[in-house]
Parts: structure tokens; sequence; C-alpha cells
């Protein structure tokens, strides 16, 4: 599944949350145990480059910043350009082929762990301790980070501003609250909110905030699965008696809402409430001019309307061990500073700036749509600025980064748990307690006592 739009072949970020586990190791697991012999070319150094941006805007950005590269120091960089869900296969295959890409795009810590436990990766730090960052951004492993994150993919809540304004209404800060907002803006052919619940990336990514909000833990800090335990148990039945409320509100179809769908819906004025990062904004300014002005954000919310949470996304450039380790690290040092910019504005407000030195940039601000959108803009960086604002995700839960969560991610133990309880019409306990059981068996994991 992948969002289709007229400016851009990029999978959009939760359906990037990705193919995890299982095809990741298991080619990684190949690549080295056949252990194919390296082979290098002679004369021009020449750097390989495999980019998973694929828009045109984002491949232009690139390729002129490679030029501009060569140009000035010699080094030739070679663009090669595959959907996300392609890119860890991608990098695998290099090694099995002797032929290991310098640079490689990333969009899942899980993969960032397998090449590092193999000892295949470059440490980035001298890079990332240049700037401050966001929370929940770097992964660092043992004091060191391998990797250079250039966007957030963070999932919040859209509503119609201009609805909102009609009807009286305020701005959800509770389960209540969404729900009858959700209730009321049901009317005039139109539906009061679309979530997925399918078994899929999108289910995952956009349906999960209300959860975290709720305060919901899925390990305690010896990887434990926490799901059922005696706090937990009743935080997830809260979430699900909600969702299962405010599923009555959604359009027909909706169980097998995926990414493409949250985005026509909502710029076609036919649900007054969905979840997504920036793209969405980017989307009504290409296909409904006229509601790209009509619409605000907010976190995910929680039943006490005391917390509120958004979900994690992220994506990044990783170094590999290659004879051309250090002329990669001079590419990643003059790239990170001269061209990063250049790269964001490719997607200007899908990419939310991991470092915090660029929110405050007049060149990054200097962008049409961020300068229009400034409110919008100002509300995502307090997002990740804000420490009351709870971000994680199924793939990031845990005391650190750790392959058992992508599992998790992988399993669609929560979209499972949604359509048991939306579907199926089962308890809320029952839900919970096979979607815990289902966790220990994808991990291995014992049973919290929290």
């Amino acid at each position: 599944m992948t969002e289709t739009t007229a400016t851009t072949q990029r999978p959009p970020a939760g359906l990037r949350r990705r193919t995890l586990i299982r095809r990741g190791s298991a080619a990684l697991g190949a690549a080295l145990t056949l252990g194919a012999p390296t082979v290098w070319g002679q004369g021009k150094k020449t750097l390989r480059f495999l980019n998973s941006e694929t828009s045109i805007d984002s491949i232009r950005a690139l390729k002129v910043a490679c030029a501009d590269y060569e140009r000035q120091f010699g080094t030739r960089i070679v663009i090669d350009s595959v959907p996300i869900d392609d890119a860890f296969i991608k990098v695998t295959t290099s090694l099995r082929g002797g032929q290991p890409y310098d640079i490689a795009t990333l969009a899942f810590v899980g993969h960032v762990l397998l090449l590092q436990a193999d000892d295949r990766l470059m440490p980035l730090t001298e890079l990332t301790s240049k700037h401050q960052w966001g929370h929940k951004i770097l992964f660092p492993l043992k004091n060191q980070v391998y990797w250079y994150p250039y966007d957030y993919n963070l999932a919040w809540i859209y509503y119609r501003k201009d609805l909102y304004e009609q009807k009286g209404l305020s701005v959800p800060r509770s389960y209540e609250q969404m729900l009858k907002n959700a209730q009321t803006l049901s009317a005039d052919g139109r539906h009061g909110a679309l979530f997925p619940i399918g078994s899929n990336g999108a289910t995952n990514w956009l349906s999960s905030g209300f959860m975290w909000a709720e305060g919901v833990k899925l390990f305690d800090d010896q990887w434990n699965v926490l799901l059922d335990s005696a706090e937990m148990a009743p935080r997830v039945g809260r979430y699900l008696d909600f969702f299962a409320a405010l599923y009555k509100s959604m359009p027909a179809g909706a169980s097998q809402a995926g990414f493409g769908e949250m985005l026509s819906n909502f710029s076609s004025d036919k649900v007054a409430h969905v979840a997504y990062a920036g793209r969405i904004i980017e989307a009504l300014e290409r296909n409904a001019p006229a509601l790209s002005t009509r619409y605000g954000i907010t976190p995910y919310m929680d039943s006490k309307g005391r917390a509120k949470a958004v979900n994690h996304g992220y994506d990044g450039w990783v170094v590999l061990k290659t004879p051309n380790s250090d002329e990669a690290m001079k590419f990643m040092a003059w790239f990170t500073e001269h061209q990063y910019i250049n790269f964001l504005h490719t997607a200007p407000l899908h990419f939310q700036p991991p470092r915090l030195d660029i929110y405050d940039d007049l060149r990054w601000r200097a962008h049409p749509l961020i300068a229009k959108h400034q409110e919008a803009v100002e509300t995502m960086r307090s997002f990740i600025t804000d420490k009351s604002v709870i971000l994680t995700s199924v793939d990031t839960e845990g005391p650190a980064p750790d392959l058992r969560p992508g599992k998790v991610l992988e399993g669609f133990v929560i979209p499972e748990m949604l359509q048991n309880k939306v579907l199926k019409n089962m308890p809320s306990a029952e839900c919970v307690k096979l979607a815990a059981d289902k966790m220990r068996k994808l991990t291995g994991a014992g049973a919290g006592v929290a």
C-alpha cells in the first residue's frame, strides 16, 4: 500500500514503519553468512548513497548537492533511490555482493541495531554533537550515535477549525470531549472522524496515540510485558472503550482505511478529524487550497484531560564501514551543514526538523509554506520540546532501543486488539489479554508485575 499523489512517489511515513525484523535480520544474516569478497574500483573516488526519499524534489536536491560536492572536492557520489521498505534489503544485498553502500537511509532503529551489532556502522557522534536535538531521536548505543536523523514523522490529530468555530466547539482535551466533537460534526454528509484499525502500518502509527496519552507502557525495565498488568490493563481498557465509541462516527469501510484514505477523506471534506504528520498540510495546499487555512492540529488526549501524546516516527542516514568511510564522513559533515535545509525544503512541512537550531534558521523559515503555516510549525516544535508531551510508538517502546518492540509492531498486535474490540465486540479485558499473550509469544518476554 502506498500513498498516491500528483507530486510524490514516496510511501508515507506510517507505511514506512516498516518491513521490519523478519526481512531485515534474514537479509543481514544471508549477507554475512555468504561473506562475498569486497571488490573496489580504481581511479576517481566514488561514494555510493542509497536514498529512500523518492519524490522528484528530494532526488533532485540530493543530486544537486552531490554535483556541488564533486565540483568542490572531486569526489563523485552516485545516488540510488528505492522505497524505504526496500532500503534495508538493498543495504544487505550490497554487503552480500561485495559493493556496499557508503551512506544509506534507514527508517527503523532496529535496522540500525542490526548493522551496528555486526560492526558495520561508523559512529556519527562527532556530527550530531554539534547541535541540540529534539526528544527521543538519536537512539544512542553505549554513548555513541550511529545515525543522523533528518526528520521526525510524528502523528497528531487534525481537526477542522472552521467547523469548530461554527459549532462553538473547543479543542478536545479528553476522550469525552473528542467523542462529543466527532459526534457533533457527523452531519451534512460529513463523518466525525477517521482513524484506521486494519492490520497495517497506518493503524500502528495513527491510532495508538490515544493509548500513549493514557500512559500505557508495553514493557517494564526488564522487558516484561506490562499490557495486561494491574496498572496498565485498566488504561488500555479505557482506550479500547473510547475507540469503540469513536468508531461509530467513522465512515463505512474504515476498517480497511490506510494512508491514502486519511489524506483523501480530509482534503475532500468527508471527515472532520484524522491523524497524520505534516504531509496533510501539503496535500491541502495541493489538492484543496480552500481548506488549507481551515485546519488545526492537536496532540492525542487521555481520558481525564491531563495528558497529551504524539506517535513517534523518524528517518535518518547512516555511514557504513567501507574503505570509503573517511570520505563518506567528510561528505556527511559537509552535507549536513550546507545542504540539510535544502533537503528539508523538498517536503517542507512533512520533514519536521529534529535539529532544534533549524527552527530559528531564517533560511529554513524562508520557504513560503513554512512561513504561511507558522502557527502549525510552532505547534510541531512544541511536540518535541515540551517534555509534558508523551512521544512514543510501538517500535520505540521499552527501556532502550531494541528489536523486540519492532516484532510487536510487525505482528500488528495493537491493530488486532482494536479489531477484536470494534469488529468482534469482545470485552476490553479479553482484548487486552489476547494482545499481551501475543506480545509474549513474539518477544519471548515474561509477565510484568506493575
